[in-house]
């Protein structure tokens, strides 16, 4: 496993992060195709096995679940200090009108709660899972920075927003001396690479960490076109990020067949090698529902496509609608 800094700050993390929405008691929240606890362990216990140090879920996957269950299996396989956790907060876990969100009272409440499900002290980094129009970004970002001051999180970042929001939230922090914003969790993979035209290059101004979420595209970059999947049928948000670029995004998901043929190795190594090269990208978030997933996104790290192959892949690609901000 190869380990990097964090951005600009002296965290060390694995250069793959497990994602923990596939752990999750299926009755609970909205994603029927997760994994019980029973079925999630040995996911994490093998990540863990391979040098994987870096966990990220949310506070609303799976009913608050997830945390459950990541929280319950780290401390039972590794020391506390040895793992970096990562949550979210935004989405919706308790019922009432100040249940969702990132007011102060939403933060404060949700953190305490996060803890208490991952039965731990403190998280490494907490972050804005989307942002929240109804709440000033000031009343966020001092409600974030008095989590750090707590001791009840290292380190605080975000997750798909504009690129204008991002810089106007760094511009806040240093304005007001609050704690600062070191880390982008955003919306990137060779169907969708809008975050390259400002997001990244903001990210790599301001010496921002980048941990893209779905980095295989819900599994189509792996996979043949009319191959489905039970989580690609069912997830609420595929429609919303795929389905209007069919025919686009069909010539790409066949050039990654091509690239990996021509290389012997499966279709998930070369997406991901293709994410994990992309300036400045530190760690992609990967899910697993197979032991295998894991095998792959480790090998794709020593998987190095050279530029012609590079311009092969991204060759077909065209414009997209900006998606995966609400």
């Amino acid at each position: 496993m190869d380990y990097v800094k964090f951005g600009r700050t002296g965290l060390d993390v694995s250069r793959i992060c497990l994602g923990c929405m596939s752990c999750g008691e299926p009755q609970r929240g909205n994603h029927s195709w997760t994994l019980t606890e029973e079925q999630s362990r040995p996911f994490i216990k093998k990540a863990l096995d391979l040098g994987i140090n870096f966990f990220d879920t949310a506070n609303a996957y799976s009913d608050g679940t997830s945390e459950e269950i990541l929280g319950r299996a780290l401390s039972d396989f590794i020391p506390r200090e040895e793992v970096v956790i990562a949550i979210k907060v935004y989405g919706r876990v308790r019922k009432g009108p100040n249940g969702p969100g990132l007011s102060r009272k939403a933060i404060m409440s949700e953190i305490d709660a996060s803890l208490r499900r991952l039965g731990t002290d403190y998280v490494d980094l907490y972050q804005m899972h989307r942002w929240d129009y109804g709440t000033p970004i000031e009343e966020t970002l001092e409600a974030l920075h008095d989590v750090v001051k707590a001791g009840k999180a290292r380190y605080i970042g975000a997750s798909s927003m504009y690129s204008w929001q991002f810089a106007k939230a760094l511009y806040l922090s240093e304005k007001h001396g609050w704690t600062r914003l070191v880390s982008m969790q955003n919306h990137l993979n060779l169907l969708y690479r809008e975050e390259e035209r400002e997001m990244l290059p903001l990210c790599v101004d301001e010496g921002i960490a980048v941990i893209p979420w779905s980095p295989l595209a819900r599994g189509r970059l792996t996979r043949d076109w009319e191959e489905s999947s039970v989580r690609w049928e069912t997830d609420d948000i595929v429609p919303k990020l795929y389905e209007k670029t069919a025919e686009q995004d069909r010539k790409v998901v066949e050039r990654v067949a091509d690239v990996a043929a021509r290389r012997n190795v499966p279709r998930a190594q070369v997406a991901l090698a293709w994410v994990l090269q992309k300036c400045p990208v530190t760690s992609p978030i990967i899910g697993a529902t197979k032991l295998t997933h894991l095998d792959d996104a480790v090998a794709a790290l020593s998987l190095k496509l050279n530029a012609e192959e590079i311009r092969f892949l991204e060759e077909p690609y065209v414009p997209h609608a900006v998606k995966g901000f609400n």
